[in-house]
Order: structure tokens, then sequence, then C-alpha cells
């Protein structure tokens, strides 16, 4: 399980983004949790993915499905990967 470094009630205000929710990808079972993207490519992904170990991946999380940045071409456009989730579950 990859869970975000921090709980919404106990975030830096203006450093940490808001965690927006939960789920959980089917080929291999592991939840995940997401928060807002403020960073690279927003505007076309606006999550930024826990994955686990401090690190973070942007992609753009709906209900049934993930399109997750995995790498960078060499011609800098992102390289995504689409997984397919279950138990989506948005925080409030």
């Amino acid at each position: 399980m990859a869970f975000a470094p921090y709980t919404n009630d106990r975030r830096t205000i203006g450093i940490d983004s808001k965690v927006l929710g939960q789920f959980r990808e089917k080929e291999f079972d592991h939840s995940f949790e997401f928060a807002e993207n403020d960073g690279w490519f927003a505007d076309e992904y606006p999550h930024k993915i826990f994955v686990g170990n401090g690190e973070t991946r942007i992609g753009l999380v709906k209900k049934t499905v993930a399109y997750v940045v995995v790498d960078e071409g060499d011609d800098g456009s992102p390289v995504v990967e689409k997984w397919s989730i279950k138990n989506f579950r948005g925080y409030e």
C-alpha cells in the first residue's frame, strides 16, 4: 500500500497538496493514494500518485482507470501507462 506521507488535517499548507482519494489497481492488487498535482503537466495530469518509498508519479485518476506517467520520452514528452483500477474512493 502506498499512502500519502501526510494527512489532510496535518499537511503543510502551500507545500503539501490535498489528498483526494485512494484506489486499488487490478493487475497486482496494490493500493495507492493520490493528491492534487500542482507541478509538472498539472493541466493534463491533475493528480499526484503516491507509489511508495517517498516516490510519486503524476497522472489522471478516474473511477475505473488511471493514466500514470511512468517515464519521459527522448523528446521530453510523458510516457503513460493505463492502469485498470477498482475500489476507487474519494475523500471529502
